[in-house]
């Protein structure tokens, strides 16, 4: 309680258990046989209210906060329908996208067509990328690391410089 009676709710109750709010860090959990993903409880709390699950980049599905996606499509609501590339962009990302709310053991479905495109089977990576959660077949994640260590301080200072 704080003063003056007031309850205090704790950051981990809005956020889950990391004190920062934001998506960290890389767990591997595995499929089961009827798609299922149990989230990592660190990330349960942002997302225990509901989520979208759609297409990601690089061959991963991204999971997003309600409220984030909102955000999302907020923004890709304002492209012209003139444009062909903006036109396939959201059938791709809000074609294949799919709402859920985990149930009570933290479990989600992920739909056939996501699971394909990502190459999901059993094996997944579920990475924490600040304001989302990306998906991945877990050998190509290690491989995706792998391949990109080198390049890892070059693209530091590249994105340091754009911002």
């Amino acid at each position: 309680m704080a003063l003056g009676g007031e309850a205090v709710v704790s950051d981990a109750v809005v956020h889950g258990p990391g004190p920062t709010g934001v998506f960290l860090g890389t767990f591997t959990p595995r499929l089961d046989d009827k798609g299922r993903l149990i989230l990592p409880a660190k990330f349960r709390g942002r997302l225990a209210s509901g989520l979208v699950a759609t297409r990601g980049l690089d061959r991963c599905v991204f999971l997003f906060p309600l409220d984030e996606f909102a955000t999302i499509h907020d923004r890709l609501r304002r492209a012209p329908l003139e444009n062909k590339k903006a036109r396939d962009y959201l059938r791709n990302f809000l074609g294949h996208a799919q709402d859920d709310i985990p149930d009570k053991q933290g479990r989600i479905l992920l739909a056939p067509p996501l699971r394909r495109y990502a190459g999901l089977d059993r094996e997944v990576a579920v990475v924490g990328m600040g304001s989302r959660v990306e998906i991945w077949d877990a050998a190509t994640w290690e491989q995706y690391l792998e391949d990109g260590e080198e390049d890892y301080a070059a693209t530091a200072a590249e994105v340091f410089d754009e911002m």
